[in-house]
């Protein structure tokens, strides 16, 4: 069987016009950008002009763009840099978030700050309404993820947005997996927000941080000053180039190309929930990213589902992590209380994935999960 790649949440392929758009800037146009001499300004001219491309698509400043490399830096600087510049006070996140913005709480806990970790609901959906309640004469952040990266339910972002900005509180989300949605930071009414290039078929080792002009945040770098002093460290020039050309590519797409994948997953999910037994589907069933399917198997573990489906070169996500001999439920499974959830998978498509090859998946799925179910 050709190998097939269903871990698109986790990593996507280089878009070969990304790359293309790349590799001038390995060997050609390779200066330092933070150099007066004309190399380096030349690669100066192409940071900055990446930087107002990516400005227009997300409606906002050229200059409350930075630079970083990757999501979980960008999550980092936007949480701790609020935290530090506060020094103290109140922090409003979910308890389904990714482990770099729960681990930056928690670490933020050990030095004084208070954190309210929302519960969801069933499908995984913060409540505004909660954030409102949760709200504290100290609160400093309110920091609610745009989609789930395991179960793909997209969150009421604009509605808390609107919270945030009623009270004055700076709202940052998790957009890293949002790459193909919405991404207009005044219609979503965002102060903060994360992207990265790995997940939008970009270069690994680069991301950005929207960040609303007003906004003021500590650096966690300090050095050489670059990104207007919010994150120094020498400009990774073909990083951004990629990243740039990426998003310009997905968000051009993405009326087009969520459609397609649309139908696509909605065939699976279909498929998959009629043609084997006491399987459930994860994450809200209507708002949900477009490329996810996320399910639970009754009496099956997910790693071995996983590993077996690997063995046939069919390569997705478990929804659990094993740790030497015990094998811990996800945390998002956990939250939304899902059942069956050691048996959780996660089946995310790329903008290449086709119909036949989703049909060789539920027919090899079937007997691994009959096969194991038996064992």
């Amino acid at each position: 069987m050709t190998p097939l790649y269903l871990d698109h949440a986790s990593t996507t392929p280089v878009d070969p016009l990304v790359l293309k758009a790349m590799q001038p800037y390995f060997s050609k146009i390779y200066a330092n950008p933070s150099s007066i001499h004309a190399a380096g300004q030349k690669a100066k001219e192409a940071v900055e002009e990446a930087r107002w491309e990516i400005a227009k698509i997300l409606h906002c400043l050229p200059e409350e763009i930075i630079f970083t490399n990757g999501g979980t830096e960008s999550i980092n600087l936007a949480i701790k840099g609020i935290a530090f510049q506060k020094k103290r006070g109140h922090i409003i996140t979910s308890q389904i978030e990714h482990p770099a913005v729960l681990e930056t709480c928690q670490y933020l806990e050990t030095n004084g700050f208070k954190v309210t970790y929302l519960p969801v609901d069933k499908f995984g959906l913060a409540s505004p309404a909660e954030v409102r309640k949760a709200l504290r004469n100290d609160t400093v952040l309110i920091s609610i993820m745009y989609a789930n990266n395991e179960v793909g339910t997209i969150e009421p972002i604009t509605e808390i947005g609107k919270i945030a900005r009623q009270y004055l509180i700076p709202f940052h989300t998790d957009a890293c997996q949002a790459g193909s949605l919405e991404l207009n930071v005044e219609k979503l009414k965002v102060d903060l927000m994360t992207l990265n290039g790995s997940k939008i078929y970009g270069p690994k080792g680069v991301g950005i941080l929207y960040k609303r002009k007003k906004i003021l945040l500590e650096p966690l770098h300090h050095g050489g000053g670059q990104e207007s002093g919010a994150r120094s460290g020498t400009e990774n020039v073909p990083g951004i180039i990629g990243f740039t050309k990426a998003l310009e590519l997905i968000q051009k797409e993405r009326m087009k190309e969520n459609k397609k994948i649309q139908q696509l997953r909605d065939y699976f999910i279909t498929e998959v929930l009629t043609k084997i037994p006491d399987t459930f589907l994860n994450g809200h069933p209507t708002k949900r990213l477009p490329n996810n399917a996320h399910f639970s198997f009754a009496g099956v573990e997910a790693e071995a589902i996983v590993r077996h489906l690997s063995q046939k070169k069919i390569y997705v996500s478990s929804g659990s992590a094993c740790s030497s001999q015990e094998i811990e439920i996800s945390h998002v499974l956990k939250a939304i209380k899902a059942a069956h959830a050691l048996g959780g998978v996660r089946f995310s498509l790329g903008k290449n994935t086709t119909k036949e090859e989703l049909k060789g998946v539920i027919k090899v799925l079937k007997d691994v999960v009959g096969g194991l179910r038996e064992v």
